[in-house]
């Protein structure tokens, strides 16, 4: 394939999804099937096209392939912005994965959206999602990836939505679309600091000016960390974590698609992809911010009931991994964790929905319309039920606990491997192995708690068990798929070594040292990785073992109560319950005052500045204006301007009797003229 051609697939693969949206949103009502057939299609060409990018990429074995294209899109003379697309091989892997998942999401759909009463609008918006993110992938410039940075923020808050009619769905969509304003405004500083320095938006023009010495020290650190603000908002990293729980009241689809594989890994890929341009500074903020959210949003999930939002802090956790990875240097290892965590975490997120789907039907027979269909504590013993569910799950949660044979094992160990290697090259930041080996222990806990309290043990409800199924093979193909994707062959290739650091990931996407003058973090740490691969290797199948064993003995083997435990450590229980009370102290320290201050800037406003003050300057101006008209017409006009016209016009008619027009009366007005000069004279 030539470099033009990966150009031209890379552009049908934008577009393609953004025509399948402009044709469902205008016409998909009235196409059979509500037009899911257009989606369907545009988005399996796109899975077609990636594909044959990859091979190709395979087939060459080039680790420096790049090409690029780009266009003027504005030119004022002295402000130009340059529009473009990059294509890599970072960029080819990513346009797999957005390509495969969305695929995947679109077939699961079929079946778990059907009957829904916005079915067609629900494809389009599918369609803009994915258009949208594929546009963050190609870009090859700042502003390019913010404007359809923006473009993923409003189709996410469209999708989250979909079911505005519930409060929960509508608070949660605008809860995601406010949130991720706030990391938006530092992504924005992040690029006006960069401009305003360099000139230029577009990566390789900001990297070579970054390496020539034109923009350093600070000013670079603190765009730095303002386009990683953008990358915590998407990825939902701690502080600005909350929305993505919130946003499980999307269909479950929606959640596959954005809040496992794409949408919040768009803010790793951002990190990723502009890596060389941190400074040592900015990444440390950014290691300590991932670690902390990974273990963080761990210790919350272990105490969750609703099987998505055990998945969604789980989502949390493992993108604070990749952010973690990415500050410690390694970030090549943060990006491989993205892909395979968007295979075994999708095929997580299908399998609740599978669970979920069957609950919903089986609580419908029996109009049961008060139980949670989503509460694990409603469910226990689905094995049997759902086989296929139940292994695809497996599966995956043997990938995500880092359990050799599979994916996650490679890049958790990847990453572990990073921490360690930093922490050797900079004692004093013990912490950062610390939350990452933590993080991985609590994750194999709960993973098997969830496994084990859904398809494990006696039915928890005996009156729906015998309505409990399988899901149909819509919505099983992508489970069976995307489990058979997080086996570890298909990324060691081509070697055949489970324990192995190599493989076509390994050799096809290399790091790029920084370009910040005297900064070698990626060079430094991806030569440590190599020898703390094997003591990663070790820990991390300690940690996994310990909670795997924990999880195994207190819900499978019942022999340490949970409940006894919950209640021994009472206020810790309640603090992981509860979420730490995020949203409560968000709710009465920041959004309570803030609403407070705009209600008393909104009556300082209208009811004293405008009132008094802008009102008052009318008042006065209308009073002003009545007497001032009251002088001008009834003083000026009527007395002075008008006096001198009437009294013109009464001595005109006096004076006109004097216009005889006989020459004899002539002569004796002017003789009387004489006379008179004559007397004045005299006197």
């Amino acid at each position: 394939m030539t470099g033009n051609m990966f150009i031209d697939y890379s552009l049908l693969i934008l577009f393609l999804p953004v025509a399948a949206f402009t044709i469902q949103i205008f016409i998909g009502k009235r196409l059979p099937r509500q037009g899911d057939w257009v989606s369907i299609g545009a988005v399996i060409i796109t899975l077609v096209l990636a594909i044959a990018m990859f091979a190709s990429m395979l087939l060459g074995n080039d680790p420096n392939f790049s090409q690029e294209a780009s266009f003027t899109w504005l030119d004022m003379g002295v402000f130009k912005i340059e529009l473009g697309f990059l294509v890599d091989n970072i960029t080819i892997v990513m346009l797999l994965v957005v390509a495969l998942i969305s695929t995947m999401t679109h077939i699961f759909s079929v079946k778990y959206m059907e009957g829904d009463i916005r079915y067609s609008r629900y494809f389009a918006y599918l369609g803009l999602f994915t258009f949208s993110m594929n546009g963050i992938v190609l870009a090859n410039n700042l502003i390019s990836m913010y404007m359809f940075w923006e473009l993923v923020g409003v189709s996410s808050y469209l999708l989250i939505g979909h079911w505005f009619e519930k409060d929960s769905a509508s608070d949660a969509a605008k809860k995601a679309f406010l949130t991720n304003r706030v990391g938006d405004i530092g992504f924005f500083i992040g690029i006006m600091l960069i401009f305003s320095s360099l000139g230029t938006f577009v990566f390789s023009e900001i990297f070579d000016g970054i390496a020539a010495g034109k923009l350093g020290g600070t000013v670079l650190t603190f765009a730095g960390v303002g386009l990683f603000l953008g990358a915590m908002a998407k990825s939902s990293q701690f502080p600005l974590h909350i929305w993505l729980p919130d946003a499980m009241e999307g269909p479950t689809p929606v959640s596959a698609l954005m809040h496992a594989a794409t949408m919040v890994a768009a803010g790793v890929y951002l990190v990723v992809r502009l890596f060389p341009l941190f400074t040592p500074d900015a990444l440390l903020v950014m290691a300590y911010v991932g670690g902390f959210t990974a273990l963080f949003a761990a210790t919350i999930a272990i105490t969750q009931n609703d099987i998505k939002k055990v998945l969604a802090y789980s989502t949390v956790s493992q993108l604070g991994y990749m952010i973690l990875s990415v500050g410690t240097g390694a970030y090549i290892a943060g990006f491989f964790h993205l892909v395979t965590h968007a295979m075994f975490k999708a095929c997580l997120f299908y399998g609740s929905g599978s669970v979920i789907h069957s609950m919903h039907h089986a609580l419908h027979k029996k109009h049961d319309t008060e139980t949670d269909p989503q509460d694990m504590r409603n469910m226990g013993g689905f094995k049997n039920k759902m086989p296929i569910t139940y292994w695809a799950m497996l599966i995956c949660t043997l990938a995500i606990s880092g359990v050799p044979l599979f994916s996650g094992f490679l890049s958790k160990d990847a990453i572990l491997a990073g921490t360690l290697s930093f922490a050797s090259h900079n004692p004093g930041h013990f912490l950062l192995p610390v939350f990452g080996f933590g993080a991985a222990a609590i994750t194999a806990f709960y993973m098997f708690r969830l496994m084990i309290m859904t398809f494990h043990g006696k039915p928890k409800m005996p009156e729906i068990y015998d309505d409990i199924h399988e899901s149909p093979k819509e919505m099983t193909f992508p489970l069976v798929l995307l489990s058979t994707l997080s086996v570890f062959i298909f990324y060691t290739l081509p070697y055949f070594n489970p324990f192995s650091d190599h493989g076509w990931f390994k050799e096809l996407v290399v790091a790029k040292d920084s370009v910040v003058p005297g900064s070698e973090t990626a060079h430094y740490i991806a030569e440590g990785i190599h020898h703390a691969h094997y003591p990663a290797m070790a820990l991390s199948l300690i940690v996994a073992s310990v909670g795997i064993f924990l999880s195994w003995t207190m819900y499978f083997k019942k022999k340490i109560s949970a409940d006894d435990w919950a209640e021994k450590l009472k206020p810790m229980y309640n603090l992981s319950f509860n979420k730490y009370f995020f949203d409560e102290n968000y709710n009465k320290y920041l959004y309570q005052p803030l609403l407070k201050l705009s209600s008393l800037v909104a009556y300082i406003d209208w009811d004293l500045y405008d009132k008094y003050v802008i009102n008052g300057f009318g008042r006065v101006t209308k009073l002003l204006s009545f007497f001032t008209g009251r002088m001008d017409y009834e003083g000026l006009d009527q007395t002075i301007i008008d006096g001198i016209g009437r009294t013109t016009r009464r001595a005109g008619g006096v004076l006109k009797y004097l216009q005889t027009g006989r020459l004899q009366s002539y002569l004796l007005f002017a003789l009387l003229g004489i006379i008179l000069l004559v007397l004045v004279q005299s006197f």
